[in-house]
């Protein structure tokens, strides 16, 4: 028996959509599941649970979940990203806020190693 396909949450893929376009030149990517990478990492992702999560350094990710009440970002149910804080519903309204705190994550995300992606280029 095939998986159901997963279709986002309009409203929460707008925010994530508001949210990236604070980096230009961001490309959103995945259908079911939308995440950015840079360098073969990423770096922001919407769980099928339609949550918003961004990596962050160390610093910077206790800074947003002590600010925010914000929880550890959980990918599926059960998984935990501990570099990812999820974003609380209480920013979607607070677009200027989610574009610096997604600058600070692509920043981040900008500075790892890179990573080789099993995916050839287009």
């Amino acid at each position: 028996m095939a998986a159901e396909k997963h279709i986002p949450d309009p409203r929460v893929l707008a925010v994530f959509d508001q949210m990236i376009a604070g980096v230009p030149g961001v490309e959103r990517k995945g259908d079911q599941n939308p995440y950015c990478s840079i360098n073969g990492n990423m770096y922001t992702q919407m769980s099928k649970l339609d949550r918003i999560g961004i990596r962050l350094s160390k610093a910077d990710l206790a800074e947003f979940r002590k600010s925010f009440n914000a929880p550890l970002h959980e990918g599926y149910p059960g998984f935990f990203h501990k570099e990812y804080a999820e974003v609380p519903e209480v920013l979607f309204d607070q677009v200027e806020v989610l574009k610096a705190w997604f600058k600070k994550s692509h920043d981040h995300a900008a500075g790892l190693r890179p990573k080789p992606t099993s995916k050839p280029s287009k």
